[in-house]
């Protein structure tokens, strides 16, 4: 299978995940609201399948109208398990995509199997980016130039591709706190008398030149293993 079919699979895949995942938060939200009716005080923000079978559990209102809201929150929380099962399901199956493709971006720092999935789906051809800094304008990583005199300063690129840019926040955030390649940069910025927000773009603009540069690698490992 060429890496074009990978790529095309990955992108199938993490899509429908994508979708599920914004069905799991809809589903969730709409049980938050239920529980708020049904408990006094409600619900903390940031409820899971979890805490939500916790919260009803034992719940037994004394209103027709209560238990209503009760037997539609029991209705919810067996999507949100519905969901969660598919969601790890397609895990999976993009895990299992990314090793038959040869990829080595899980070795990269603050890339997960999803993110992985995102970036070879959205990619695709590598080699329709012409450079490093053609790939960075694609993903939204090259920040636009907006100095003015002595002042020195770049802003954020409004284009770009949003699913490969978000990759790449997530992978800056991560380096930046847990040490590493990626932090060293971050600091060596803000020592520059980058802003913090200024040093976290030029480390997304370095982490998508590791990007692009390690599907060319595994491309040509591939054609020198597959010669």
């Amino acid at each position: 299978m060429s890496a074009e079919d990978h790529a095309e699979i990955l992108d199938l895949l993490t899509r429908e995940r994508d979708g599920l995942q914004s069905e799991r938060t809809r589903a969730l939200n709409r049980l938050h609201d239920l529980l708020r009716d049904l408990i006094p005080g409600g619900v903390p923000r940031g409820l899971t399948l979890t805490r939500g079978r916790a919260a009803l559990r034992g719940l037994r209102p004394a209103t027709a109208i209560g238990q209503t809201r009760r037997d539609l929150a029991r209705d919810l929380i067996g999507e949100v398990a519905r969901l969660e099962k598919l969601m790890d399901d397609y895990e999976h199956r993009i895990a299992e995509e990314l090793q038959a493709s040869g990829t080595s971006l899980l070795g990269l720092q603050g890339i997960s199997t999803i993110m992985a999935g995102k970036v070879l789906g959205e990619v695709g051809d590598v080699h329709r980016f012409r450079s490093a800094s053609h790939f960075a304008s694609y993903t939204g990583a090259a920040p636009l130039d907006t100095s003015s005199g002595d002042n020195l300063r770049q802003r954020l690129n409004p284009g770009g591709n949003r699913r490969l840019n978000s990759v790449l926040h997530v992978m800056a955030v991560c380096q930046i706190q847990h040490g590493g390649f990626g932090r060293d940069y971050y600091l060596k910025k803000l020592a520059e008398g980058k802003t913090p927000r200024e040093a976290r773009r030029a480390l997304k603009r370095r982490l998508s030149n590791v990007i692009y540069r390690t599907i060319l690698k595994d491309l040509s490992t591939g054609a020198s293993a597959n010669s």
